[in-house]
């Protein structure tokens, strides 16, 4: 041993976390640790470790060949709703531009945030592309289907990637071409911590940290109403009681992002949720900050896409503002058109010899367009179409368009028209869904949406749904839940199918009064009718300088700053989407916008929607199905089933109905004749049924012996008529009186001295 060392089993205990720190420190440069000595003289190296461990960074055990960059990452914690929100960074993906390990709860997700280094070519739109990736071992789920992993992202997945993308697109640069992507990867599922949520906390941390530009951070807070008392980021427990489900997206000074869906809560209320959401926003984004300050990387520089300013000046020469104007000055979504694109041709002349201005022409024009519209509407107070400020397009509805389905009806907005589509099916045909939430595993309202590009005077194959189509029939479902019956008053699975057949603005919220009257032309008996709307807003250079549009069309959602829907019925809200592409939204103009809502959603639902039907049919169409429900024992449904589903079927066969039948003893028939449909429910009621003496039956003749004959009551179930029992008269043999196939009445007997049931057709009371 050294002179001047100790071994470590001698030194002073008070220096024990140091002992633990060299341990650490040998072990983890893969030196011996079976006969370590220390220096007496340790100050200096105290020090040392003290650099080498920092408060905000964890030593997490390894292999020792690792590097200490490698097993070093930091942490960050905070008490968000009652719940440990923790950020892991540099622990993984660290090729990414920006990642983070989020923990909520015992919910985990990994955020990443990557960027191109050059900008794509040949595009005038920034291309940020959001992926949230279900995982079903999160849920300790094996996916189902023959190659036994995850498919095609659900509708859970794509309409979580639309909330995160709405609040973050706005923040990046406006002439940033560089392709970004925001991975988020669910890898376990707490279920009283929602996954949507961490991820998108994940994805504002993970791209403020990174070195693409962005002009962050935000918070995202979900709220619920339970009782009449807010909750912040609900548990699943809470999420099944609450009256609302609202998601608030913020940044340091402002709301960017609304969403909700909401049992008929009144506006003063909803405002009330959405400030209170935003209150709690700005505490997670100063937790943001902390981690931003010490792990956030310095923006990169990029080239900018702008178009030239000369390009400007050289076009107004040629196209003056007042010729603009008169161009884009038009209701008629066609003739505007036109009108650009001789504009357009008239520039592309006179700058035939300049190709890099025509390289940027069509964004130039664009541009040239928005600031026209915008400074019509917002100096000029003069809107594309004539209209007043407040004023809604033409309205007209229609019912019953469609012959043999089970419920339709059209609702025209100006250039904007939907018709809607009922079905109704048993309960059977409920959509099954297979995902992360274990709360929801089967969907019986189902709402689609269609957008064919002829709808806008265009001509492109159909792909199927994408993921607009999708949020915009995700977004009419959740106007419509809230009104709808339940299982107990209405028995069916019901479909409403949205086909667009002419757009120009707020296609979505058109879906929602169709679907709405559709409904109640099939019978279905919801509570309220529901109408929607859609605000604009165009705002100038300071927050006080503004201006909220009712009803926007197209082109004033192409070159305004909002796209503020609201549905509800004349008691409450329904369901809020707020898209918007500026940095945020005052309290003032959230205000106007939710009362701007109310003033022409109560005109849509007085004057047009309620004058065209005004409440549901007491009855479902003559095509749709019919359910009779009626209670069983629930320990009589094996009987009812029968052995490998051998009684059921057999009642099916004979009748041509659906038959469900719940773990409580509850039965759906469902079917199109009537007497078939009681048919079944007798059988069922027979097969169920206890003999006892005196009860009368009808039963069918389906084997004769030399001492009577057996009756088959319903399938499985059967009894024995005695020959002396068949008629007042002396029988001699029972083929004279009976015949295989006779449908008899009889009355129950009790049982014999075997144990069998008997009955007798001698005693059946006569009419």
């Amino acid at each position: 041993m050294e002179e001047g060392l100790l071994p470590v089993s001698v030194y002073p205990a008070g220096r024990g976390l140091l002992f633990l720190a060299i341990h650490t420190y040998l072990w983890y440069n893969n030196l011996d640790c079976g006969q370590v000595c220390i220096p007496e003289t340790t100050e200096k190296y105290i020090e040392s470790f003290r650099c080498f461990f920092s408060s905000s960074e964890t030593l997490v055990p390894g292999n020792v060949s690792n590097k200490k960059e490698n097993i070093m990452y930091k942490k960050f914690e905070m008490e968000l709703a009652g719940r440990t929100l923790r950020v892991d960074v540099d622990r993984v993906a660290k090729q990414a531009n920006g990642a983070v390990l989020m923990h909520y709860g015992d919910t985990t997700v990994l955020c990443t945030a990557t960027a191109s280094e050059k900008p794509r070519d040949g595009i005038d739109f920034f291309p940020l592309s959001v992926e949230y990736n279900e995982r079903l071992y999160a849920v300790g789920k094996i996916p189902g289907g023959f190659n036994k992993r995850e498919g095609k992202a659900s509708e859970n997945a794509i309409l979580t990637c639309r909330v995160i993308d709405r609040p973050m697109r706005p923040l990046f640069p406006k002439d940033y071409r560089n392709d970004v992507t925001l991975e988020n990867l669910v890898m376990s599922v707490d279920q009283d911590c929602s996954p949507e949520l961490t991820a998108m906390l994940g994805a504002a941390i993970a791209t403020s940290i990174s070195d693409i530009p962005f002009d962050g951070p935000i918070s995202t807070t979900q709220v619920g109403l339970v009782d009449g008392e807010f909750v912040f980021n609900p548990t699943a427990a809470q999420k099944e009681v609450s009256d609302l489900a609202l998601t608030v997206a913020s940044t340091k000074e402002k709301v960017i992002m609304i969403e909700a869906g909401a049992n008929e809560v009144p506006e003063a209320q909803m405002i009330e949720a959405i400030f209170a959401a935003h209150e709690l926003n700005q505490k997670v984004i100063a937790f943001i900050e902390t981690i931003v300050a010490e792990c956030g990387k310095a923006k990169h520089e990029y080239t900018s896409c702008a178009v030239p300013e000369e390009l400007f000046e050289a076009i107004k020469e040629i196209v003056p503002p007042a010729e603009m104007e008169e161009a884009v000055f038009t209701d008629d979504k066609q003739t505007r058109e036109e009108n650009i694109r001789v504009i357009t041709e008239k520039l592309e002349e006179a700058f035939a010899e300049n190709e890099e201005w025509l390289a940027v022409l069509g964004e130039a024009v664009y541009q040239y367009q928005k600031k026209t519209v915008r400074k019509m509407i917002l100096k000029d107070h003069k809107r594309p179409d004539g209209r007043a400020i407040d004023q809604i397009r033409p309205l007209a509805a229609e019912t019953d368009l469609i012959p043999r389905v089970h419920g339709s009806a059209m609702f025209t907005r100006g250039q904007t028209q939907i018709c809607t589509v009922t079905t109704l099916a048993p309960l059977s045909e409920a959509q099954r869904i297979d995902g992360l939430d274990e709360a929801e595993t089967s969907k019986r309202y189902m709402h689609h949406y269609n957008f064919p590009s002829y709808s806008v005077g265009e001509t492109k194959p159909s792909r199927g749904p994408g993921r607009r189509e999708i949020g915009h029939g995700a977004l009419a479902e959740r106007a419509l839940l809230p009104v709808l019956p339940s299982e107990a008053e209405f028995p069916y699975a019901i479909r409403t199918v949205s086909e667009t057949f002419e757009s120009n603005g707020s296609t979505s919220q058109a879906s929602v009064c169709a679907s709405s009257m559709s409904l109640m032309t099939a019978g279905v008996p919801i509570k309220a009718a529901v109408a929607g709307i859609s605000a604009g807003l165009v705002t100038g250079e300071t927050d006080d300088d503004y201006l909220v549009l009712t009803d926007i069309q197209g082109l004033e959602d192409f070159f305004g700053d909002m796209d503020f829907k609201v549905a509800g019925t004349h008691k409450g809200i329904t369901a809020i989407q707020m898209d918007i592409k500026i940095h945020g939204l005052t309290r003032p103009i959230i205000e106007e916008a939710i009362a701007a809502t109310k003033k022409a959603r109560t005109y849509i639902l007085d004057e047009v929607m309620n004058k065209a039907i005004a409440e549901p049919r007491k009855e479902v169409g003559t095509y749709a199905p019919k359910i009779i429900q009626m209670q069983i024992d629930p320990q009589k449904i094996g009987d009812v089933v029968g052995q490998r589903g051998k009684t059921i079927n057999a009642i099916i066969e004979q009748t041509g109905v659906k038959i469900d039948i719940t773990d409580d003893g509850a039965v759906s028939i469902c079917g199109t004749e009537k007497e078939a449909m009681e048919k079944a429910a007798k059988l069922i009621a027979t097969i169920v049924t206890d003999f006892e003496a005196g009860q009368l039956f009808e039963g069918k003749v389906i084997s004769i012996k030399e001492f009577g004959a057996f009756l088959e009551f319903a399938p499985g179930k059967e009894g024995m008529v005695h020959i002396s029992k068949i008629s007042k008269e002396r029988v001699n043999k029972v083929e004279d009186v009976l015949n295989i196939g006779d449908v008899v009445k009889v009355v129950c007997l009790g049982k014999d001295k075997m144990g069998r049931f008997s009955f007798s057709m001698k005693d059946v009371a006569e009419d």
